[in-house]
Order: C-alpha cells, then structure tokens, then sequence
C-alpha cells in the first residue's frame, strides 16, 4: 500500500496490551493535540499535564477530561466535584513538563512555584499565562480502562493574551501560531 507521494505506508496490528503499548503510544502521538493543565482542590490543590481534553457540549455547556484512576488528581476530582483546565501556551512547556513529571512534590510545595492564582468558581488553581480556561462542577464519572472520564459543566471561563498555542505531537511538545 502506498500513497499518491510513493512513500510506504506501515500497517500493523495492535499487539497484546503488555508489548502493544509502545507501537499503541506511537501511532495515537500522531494526533496533534493541545496541552493542558487539569487542577483541582482549594487547600491542597494538585495538577497535571493532559492532552484528553476536549468539549462536548454548547447547550449546556460542557467539556471531558481523561485522568488516570491512580494519580492524586482522580481522588481530588472525585472527593471536590469540580476541576479546572488551563490550556497552555507555547511558552509554558516547563510548566506542562513539571505537571507531567513523577517526582514533583505532591504536597502543599505542588504549585509552590507554579504562577497560578485560584478560579472563581472552584478554587482550583487557574495557571497564568494560559492560553484559556475553564473551571468545572463534575458532572459525570465514566468508566476509560486506566482513566477516567470526567464530564464536567462548565461554571466559568477566561482568555488569555492571544499567544502561540502549545501542541503535543509524535512524542514531543511544539508550539504552533494563532494565525
């Protein structure tokens, strides 16, 4: 199989779970997505850095939101029933870098560092600088294998200057012009 450039096409299919992640991980990382930070909780708030973000619904309005069931951020969504969702610039790919990272603090030092201020709605932490946001009640839990799906309705929204918006694609993060 070729396309109308002659370049071969790799076909596969999807191998057993535990060998099939890495080619899995490949393919789907060739879907351009936007970045964000997923946020929840007022005192102890706790982040992340998602790419599973996407609306749902004008009328009403409504996003999801994918987390995975063994990160702090699932209990903090469940145990607050709100989030907040800061979509990132293309200058911020410390910041989707440092939510990504495992040896981040999980304390009150989490967002010691982070320039964020809380949303109006949720308390959860609304990052500065962000392209946009939007603060959620939780709406619905459903079932996504290792993740959860988080349907939220959204409570409150904001923009932010305008700038380059960070992407996500082939494994490696890149900004791309408002145009």
């Amino acid at each position: 199989m070729t396309r109308a450039d002659h370049r071969p096409v790799t076909t596969s299919t999807v191998p057993p779970a535990a060998n099939g992640h890495v080619e899995l991980r490949a393919v789907l990382g060739m879907f351009a997505t936007g970045v964000t930070v997923v946020t929840s909780g007022r005192d102890l708030p706790h982040g992340m850095t998602a790419n599973a973000f996407t609306s749902v619904s004008l009328d009403p309005a409504m996003v999801l939101v994918c987390v995975k069931r063994k990160s702090i951020l699932h209990d903090t969504v469940l145990s607050q029933g709100a989030f907040a969702v800061s979509i990132l610039s293309s200058g911020q790919e410390g910041l989707a870098r440092y939510f990504a990272s495992s040896s981040r603090p999980r304390d009150e030092r989490e967002f010691a560092t982070v320039p964020c201020q809380p949303g109006q709605h949720t308390g959860a932490p609304i990052v500065e600088g962000s392209l946009a946001w939007v603060e959620c009640k939780l709406a619905a839990v459903y079932d996504g294998g290792d993740h959860s799906i988080f349907l939220g309705f959204i409570l409150g929204t904001g923009r932010g200057d305008g700038s380059d918006a960070l992407l996500f694609h082939g494994g490696r993060f890149c900004g791309v012009g408002s145009g």
